[in-house]
């Protein structure tokens, strides 16, 4: 437990103050641009006291200049703070609307353009959510998505939902598709004990919506992309 207790430490001793401080002066200056720097240099700073190193590859498949859906694989609740800070530029999320409910981080979240997302919510909930995300992107904000929609259960790649790839078919956003690995062994789900050890990040290559007919077939191409990335034992059993 030693190293989540000092990832929490780094978390809430920096966290905290940057929240409380850094709010007001967004808000004064119109812009959470400098917040949203220093919030990553914590994520990755907490990571890093942990004992997680990363392996990241593949920055070069990022286009400059153009706001991407980053899609990746989701094996733990490490996942976000490691992938999060590495992605070039600003980014939103598409998140559980749980979470906007956290005190300070909630509003920073927001702040941040962040979207909320309701498990097996209505269909106007997923629209807003859809809409929302599409604004983010116009704006020139990256989008990280987790398409799984929750966390894999063995680590293993597992079914994805159909909305992100609504979104991406809708926006024509270019889709980064992202492959990580090691997390499951650190953060197992269930778990908040954390493992130190070797995360392996790779960006793969970019897909275009545009190239397909339907977002059924964008899906099979984001999924079989990530698949191939993987380790045999995280791959999909099908």
């Amino acid at each position: 437990m030693f190293s989540t207790l000092t990832l929490l430490f780094v978390y809430l001793s920096l966290g905290v103050p940057a929240g409380i401080f850094g709010m007001p002066y967004s808000m004064l200056v119109g812009s959470v641009d400098r917040l949203y720097r220093i919030a990553m240099w914590i994520a990755n700073a907490g990571v890093r006291a942990a004992g997680i190193r990363i392996e990241l590859s593949g920055t070069e498949n990022v286009p400059a200049g153009r706001a991407c859906i980053f899609m990746c694989n989701h094996v733990s609740n490490l996942d976000p703070p490691v992938v999060l800070p590495l992605i070039p530029g600003r980014s939103s999320v598409l998140l559980k609307k749980e979470l906007m409910g956290i005190p300070i981080l909630g509003r920073a979240m927001r702040m941040g353009k962040f979207v909320p997302v309701e498990r097996g919510g209505r269909r106007e909930a997923a629209q807003a959510s859809v809409q929302a995300a599409s604004e983010a992107l116009r704006e020139g904000l990256h989008m990280l998505v987790f398409p799984e929609g929750t966390r894999s259960k063995d680590g293993r790649l597992s079914a994805f939902k159909k909305g992100p790839f609504f979104l991406a078919m809708e926006t024509g956003a270019t889709v980064i598709p992202v492959a990580i690995s090691g997390t499951e062994k650190m953060m197992q789900k269930g778990s908040w004990a954390i493992t130190p050890g070797v995360v392996r990040l790779q960006m793969l290559r970019a897909i275009e919506p545009a190239e397909f007919v339907t977002r059924e077939d964008l899906l099979r191409a984001v999924r079989e992309r990530i698949a191939e990335a993987l380790p045999e034992e995280m791959k999909p059993l099908e």
